[in-house]
């Protein structure tokens, strides 16, 4: 279980304010144009020793999902493929899923758009800076926040909304961020969103029917979802046993649709020890997140996972991170509760733990945990 690997990991430590970068310290500049070659990488990049990367990690076995006889609508198919999908969020919250209808060309133009963006110059990425203490924008590491173990990445993060009234939410981000020239790029991203709220949902019944909830229940509750779409770039370093393209965390959101390239980095922790996740381009990866391990009270666990970088090449991934509508309160269904199992999180929004990882705290393995303190103690 996932939450074992929690426990047994005390040598990671847990976010200390000297990661945070003090207001007369001056950040320093991630252009992957320049350190991409550098023989020697700044400080600020090199982890800890017990932190550092094991670039040859054993390949963890995750289940393939096929969706297709689930999408149309083969009741036995679904139940195996909830009963895939359940065994193996007790096991360590990670699965593929293969057949899940979303359009080949628009996973391609999604991944050839990204190379558009991140081989812009640095000024030009930088018109859509991602302002300290918010969620969306262009983050260069994460060079204004932290001044240690800051990640080996680029990324791109944005918003997306499934109201009806929001439905041109991403295209519009794009367009009065970078220009008309870039509208195709927002529409492209914009129809690939859509494409993930709707995988995602169907992945919501699997889970519901997995923990013996109405199939309906989560994908009820997820049908506005208020989400985050992601794009990762991580350049080749000439030093990739020093640092990390993302350090280790659970993800604090509820339900993460991962799409990889064809090079590996990928790692997740289980059984005391971490493994990798080898790419396959036809399937995505799909991880819960804190959220949901409160949503479902505990019964499944978020897991530690990471990403390393190499010295040859360039890594790429698409994140889709599930949210459910940011006012709407984070409560278990009462078929998860009982004498057996009793409460283990308090209620809160969406947009409570959002405002945690962006300003009070760097998402870790006890993300979650902490969060919970803090609500208690603002009470």
């Amino acid at each position: 279980m996932a939450i074992d690997c929690i426990k047994a990991m005390p040598s990671i430590p847990q976010h200390h304010p000297k990661e945070e970068c003090k207001d007369d310290q001056k950040p320093i500049v991630f252009d992957a144009r320049v350190l991409s070659y550098q023989s020697s990488i700044p400080q600020q990049f090199i982890w800890p020793d017990h932190e550092k990367p094991n670039v040859n990690a054993p390949e963890l076995p995750v289940p393939l999902i096929d969706m297709g006889g689930f999408l149309s609508g083969d009741p036995v198919a679904a139940m195996e493929a909830s009963k895939l999908v359940g065994e193996a969020c007790q096991k360590h919250g990670f699965f593929l899923v293969v057949n899940h209808g979303v359009d080949r060309q628009l996973i391609a133009d999604a991944h050839r758009y990204m190379d558009n963006f991140f081989e812009l110059p640095l000024s030009e990425k930088q018109r859509a800076q991602r302002k300290i203490g918010e969620h969306c924008g262009y983050a260069s590491s994460f060079t204004g926040r932290f001044c240690s173990k800051l990640p080996w990445k680029e990324t791109l993060s944005f918003s997306y909304s499934a109201e009806e009234n929001s439905a041109k939410l991403v295209q519009d981000y794009f367009h009065k961020t970078m220009g008309e020239s870039f509208a195709e790029l927002g529409k492209v991203y914009q129809d690939y969103c859509e494409s993930m709220s709707t995988l995602s949902l169907g992945i919501m019944e699997l889970l519901g029917m997995s923990l013996g909830v109405s199939k309906a229940h989560f994908r009820e509750f997820f049908e506005d979802n208020d989400s985050i779409m992601r794009l990762n770039y991580y350049p080749p370093c000439q030093k990739p046993d020093l640092t990390l393209g993302t350090g280790p965390h659970c993800d604090p959101t509820s339900l993460t649709i991962l799409h990889q390239d064809r090079v590996g980095g990928l790692q997740v922790f289980v059984d005391n020890e971490w493994r990798s996740i080898s790419p396959n381009f036809e399937a995505f990866v799909v991880n819960i997140g804190d959220t949901f391990m409160a949503l479902c009270n505990g019964r499944y666990k978020s897991c530690l996972h990471r990403a390393v970088v190499n010295s040859e090449t360039q890594r790429k991934s698409l994140a889709f991170f599930l949210s459910p509508k940011s006012d709407k309160m984070v409560t278990p269904p009462t078929e998860l509760v009982d004498s057996c199992n009793p409460r283990i999180y308090p209620d809160f929004k969406w947009a409570t733990l959002l405002e945690f990882t962006q300003k009070h705290y760097r998402a870790d393995m006890k993300t979650l945990e902490m969060f919970t303190n803090w609500l208690q103690q603002r009470k």
